[in-house]
């Protein structure tokens, strides 16, 4: 539990919610509030959670971050964390038109491109390790970009910060969409753990990695989340129809506007994925 009292947290969230909402950079929470952990962390967190779904923000899902250990030391975070996310930062592309998705980078401060993997959920998971057991809650098996973005200056932060600023969450662009069926479950799960990605800038190759970097594979990192979230109360429970992103797949690249940003992917049934900044 939170050593916060009430209203410290409440004037907390609102701080939180004033940089997003601004695209503002302050001092870290924890250089500025004595004893600010993971617990005073994840109670900001649910209350900005309270507030922005009182002034109409709709939940739609949980973004897990810090999954892959080939970053921890870049950052200083040794161990995943989560965040919510909302039908106003989610952007869905036609995952069988042509093109590139155009993205608004309007709003985001300091943002960082991480192409990942996604779940969405057809009913709350089960608490077990067993991949093919968690796949048969998975609706669909999906690959897109999060935008992520820091509210601190230079990126420099402890796991509890990125925790109080949404997981450092900005945008999530859905990419191609590949349905989960009772039959492929377990090569699905094999799938997962051992295919790899390429992230390219206009064209040219800036950083590799695969479904193996994310706590073993993506599917690993849902097993993750819902073992955290029995130990978190206070905060809701995964559910049917949520989505599930897993932490990136390469090192996360700073973006700009005119840049085009695509994956291949190699090992998976669907097709690599293309963003176009804005």
């Amino acid at each position: 539990m939170s050593g916060l009292a009430a209203s410290d947290i409440a004037g907390l969230a609102e701080a939180v919610i004033g940089l997003q909402d601004r695209a503002e950079t302050a001092a870290t929470l924890t250089g500025r509030v004595p004893g600010f952990d993971l617990d005073a962390a994840y109670a900001v967190a649910r209350e900005v959670l309270r507030r922005r779904e009182q002034r109409g923000w709709r939940r739609i899902g949980r973004k897990v971050g810090f999954t892959n250990r080939t970053i921890w030391d870049q950052y200083g975070v040794h161990r995943p964390i989560f965040g919510y996310m909302y039908d106003e930062t989610v952007h869905w592309s036609d995952a069988g038109g042509p093109g590139l998705y155009e993205l608004s980078l309007d709003g985001l401060v300091q943002p960082l491109i991480e192409p990942e993997i996604v779940f969405r959920l057809r009913a709350s998971p089960p608490a077990t390790d067993d991949p093919v057991a968690l796949l048969a809650a998975v609706e669909w098996v999906g690959h897109g970009f999060e935008v992520v973005q820091c509210h601190f200056p230079d990126w420099k932060f402890q796991a509890a910060d990125t925790v109080a600023d949404g997981g450092l969450h900005g945008r999530y662009v859905v990419g191609p969409r590949l349905p989960v069926e009772e039959s492929g479950r377990g090569e699905l799960a094999e799938r997962l753990a051992g295919f790899g990605a390429v992230l390219l800038k206009d064209g040219a190759p800036v950083a590799e990695g695969g479904g193996g970097l994310v706590l073993g594979s993506p599917i690993a990192v849902l097993a993750h989340l819902v073992e955290v979230l029995a130990g978190l109360p206070d905060h809701p429970p995964l559910e049917g129809g949520e989505l599930v992103t897993t932490g990136t797949l390469t090192a996360a690249v700073p973006v700009a506007p005119g840049e085009t940003w695509e994956t291949r992917l190699e090992g998976l049934p669907f097709r690599g994925f293309g963003v176009r900044f804005v």
